[in-house]
């Protein structure tokens, strides 16, 4: 366990097994004595009992034939999640590892978690140990009453058993609140640890396992059949003696071959790992020979990034990153395109389940800037594809590119169609500044200037529509229509001096110089505009309102040095009085907010003292917080209640604030780079 020196933190949902939209697990409970679930809430049979000298105790789900171990808080850091539980005299550390390392993309990619178990006796003797471990067909459907099959597979290294959905229809449904229902769930064991396996009725492996440590001599052969008629699951047991001292170990792992990932303009995309591993029998052989190595390189990237976002921001900041981590990572897709280009989609969960959404890519950008600007330019390229393609007429950049896992085309307000509820300053801003941001913190030239004209298109229409937008949505849409809105006005000024700083790395000196003052003027008539005493307001024509200004984080991070910083120290001072117990309101209109928001918010001034004011109030949210779910990023600062939306990429924003340590982005650039 890591060194941590505040009392524990409790996530409102553990996160467990967390790939992509489809391969997510979740415990939605203090600890791990608690059915594992789907991001979305849709159970997923998943059960651990382990027995000492013969006498049993449930460690995974809820205790059925087994009273339950004790449990510490599990303690989640980027790449795992660790719990600590005792029974009799041994005490077992579960570790969930999902090697989600940006800087190795193949790996970031591949579909595996493994299920590690260290023990050690607590009494100086030796115990009989054995050990219980079962998941289920839930998993590989989308309803639970969906009819599943399942098979064994010789390996070489492993036991290794398979659940899948009986009709196999890759790619044929999109939507929001859905689970996978085609390609397989794998459990595998190594074979030096002597497993024994059973595909069998949960409650059969279950009670007699608790009850006598024994496991089915047969596999069901009922199938077809219902995922919940029975809930036929794969089981595996281990044996082993433990000594007076030390510790054993073994561990297991859970994976899914998907075999096609997306769909994008009519073509089916593969997960991006078959770019150098065709088959899933090969990637096994992988996940068998460098488990070692993987398990090594989780441990010091969680003790580098946890140590490091704990210097930028405190504990409580690094607890809310290591939180985030996974989650902002698995509400992606990364898949590989016909001509060997990563593409990285996002998918809106609980929001309205597009693909590729820009405004969604916006806040999530800052960790993938930090860690892997690879990832951001795979958010950023199919949209730039199609905004470049005939099918996008408009001169403005598009909001999706569909729903998922179906990327063919914005389904949005008015689609390919007409402007209607389009967010045209909302998104050029958006690609605008992350253009600027890949250029400043990854020096990505090349990538600039093949879209060197569809950044002008983009910047002339804020030029001519940007600085006081019309009655339109922006990306807190939830919030509805808006005339006048004083934070999309900042952005697409500060959007006017990102494309100032891309024409002049790209050699059009005249160019920037052009943009530069356009977006200085604009700058100068938005400190009168839209000052409204001892803040700044809502919309122009709106005084005596206020909202967060999230999107000023750009004038530093970028060194566009466009509004002097008294902008930013008034705002913040005016926030630290706005504040409920749970956090910074969202604007005047609700009591409701944002944490990616306030977290940016929170950075503005660059005084810690300012950052902690309004970080002091999100963690204790995270810590009372009466909703169960994958964390949030919408809820009410007065109750702590969500009000909607769970599991989003957008904690990725939580990461801004590191964003500003120039010495950190040089130090993980190059761990991108090697």
């Amino acid at each position: 366990m890591e060194k941590q020196t505040l009392p524990p933190l409790r996530p409102a949902s553990i996160p467990v097994v967390v790939h992509d939209p489809y391969f997510s697990l979740w415990c939605p409970a203090d600890n791990l004595n608690e059915w594992l679930c789907h991001w979305t809430g849709a159970p997923a049979g998943f059960a651990g009992i382990f027995r000492v000298d013969g006498e049993a105790r449930t460690f995974l789900g809820r205790p059925q034939f087994a009273p339950v171990m004790d449990q510490k808080r599990p303690q989640v850091l980027p790449t795992r999640t660790i719990v600590e539980c005792e029974c009799s005299a041994v005490r077992m550390t579960l570790t969930f590892l999902t090697p989600a390392l940006p800087h190795r993309l193949e790996i970031l990619s591949r579909p595996v978690t493994y299920v590690l178990f260290d023990f050690e006796s607590l009494d100086g003797r030796g115990h009989a140990l054995e050990l219980y471990f079962d998941c289920g067909g839930e998993f590989c459907v989308n309803r639970a009453g969906d009819e599943i099959t399942w098979s064994r597979f010789r390996h070489e290294g492993f036991e290794l058993m398979s659940l899948a959905s009986a009709q196999q229809n890759p790619l044929h449904t999109a939507g929001d609140d859905l689970r996978i229902d085609w390609g397989r769930s794998y459990l595998g064991v190594p074979k030096e640890f002597a497993p024994e396996t059973a595909i069998s009725p949960n409650q059969v492996m279950r009670r007699g396992f608790a009850e006598s440590g024994t496991m089915p001599a047969s596999d069901s052969l009922d199938m077809p059949r219902r995922a919940n008629n029975g809930y036929t699951s794969l089981g595996v047991k281990m044996a082993f003696d433990l000594p007076a001292t030390g510790v054993i170990g073994r561990w297991l792992f859970l994976g899914y071959d998907d075999v096609w990932s997306i769909e994008y303009l009519g073509r089916k995309l593969p997960a991006y790992w078959r770019r150098s591993t065709p088959t899933f029998a090969a990637l096994l052989d992988k996940v068998k020979e460098e488990f070692e190595e993987i398990h090594r390189e989780c441990i010091e990237y969680d003790r580098m990034l946890f140590a490091d976002a704990g210097r930028v921001g405190g504990e409580k900041y690094a607890r809310l990153c290591a939180l985030a981590f996974r989650q902002a990572i698995g509400a992606h897709k990364l898949t590989i395109d016909l001509d060997g280009t990563p593409l990285f989609f996002s998918k809106e969960n609980f929001s309205n389940g597009c693909i590729a959404t820009v405004d969604v890519t916006y806040p999530s950008a800052p960790l993938f800037l930090l860690t892997q600007p690879e990832l951001l330019k795979a958010m950023m390229t199919p949209i730039l594809q199609y905004a470049e393609s005939y099918r996008w007429k408009f001169p403005f950049a598009p909001h999706d590119l569909g729903t998922y896992p179906l990327a063919n085309g914005q389904v949005y307000g008015g689609g390919e169609y007409t402007e209607e509820n389009q967010m045209p300053v909302e998104e050029c801003g958006n690609m605008l500044l992350l253009a600027g941001a890949l250029l400043r913190f990854a020096g990505e030239k090349e990538f600039i200037a093949a879209h060197a004209a569809t950044w002008k298109l983009w910047a002339e229409y804020l030029l001519a529509r940007g600085y006081d937008p019309e009655n339109q949505l922006c990306t807190d849409d939830f919030a509805g229509h808006l005339a006048h809105n004083a934070n999309l006005s900042l952005k697409a000024i500060l959007a006017l001096g990102a494309y100032s700083q891309i024409a002049g790395a790209l050699g059009d000196a005249a160019e920037a110089e052009r943009f530069l003052a356009a977006a200085r003027n604009a700058a100068e008539r938005w400190c009168i505009d839209a000052l409204d005493g001892d803040h700044y307001r809502l919309a122009f024509d709106r005084p005596g309102t206020w909202s967060q200004k999230y999107n000023l984080v750009w004038d530093r991070l970028l060194g566009l040095g466009l509004f002097p910083a008294e902008v930013a120290k008034r705002e913040l001072a005016f926030y630290r009085t706005k504040q409920n117990r749970y956090g910074l309101p969202l604007d005047s209109r609700r009591s409701y907010t944002k944490i990616d928001w306030i977290l940016w918010s929170a950075t503005l001034t660059g005084d810690d003292d300012d950052f902690a004011a309004l970080l002091d109030p999100v963690y204790r949210w995270l810590d009372e917080t009466p909703d169960r779910v994958p964390l949030t990023d919408w809820y009410e600062t007065t109750d702590g209640r969500k009000v909607g939306f769970q599991a989003r990429s957008v904690v990725g924003g939580l990461f801004l604030k590191m964003l500003y340590d120039e010495e950190l982005c040089r130090k993980y650039l190059e761990m991108a780079r090697r």
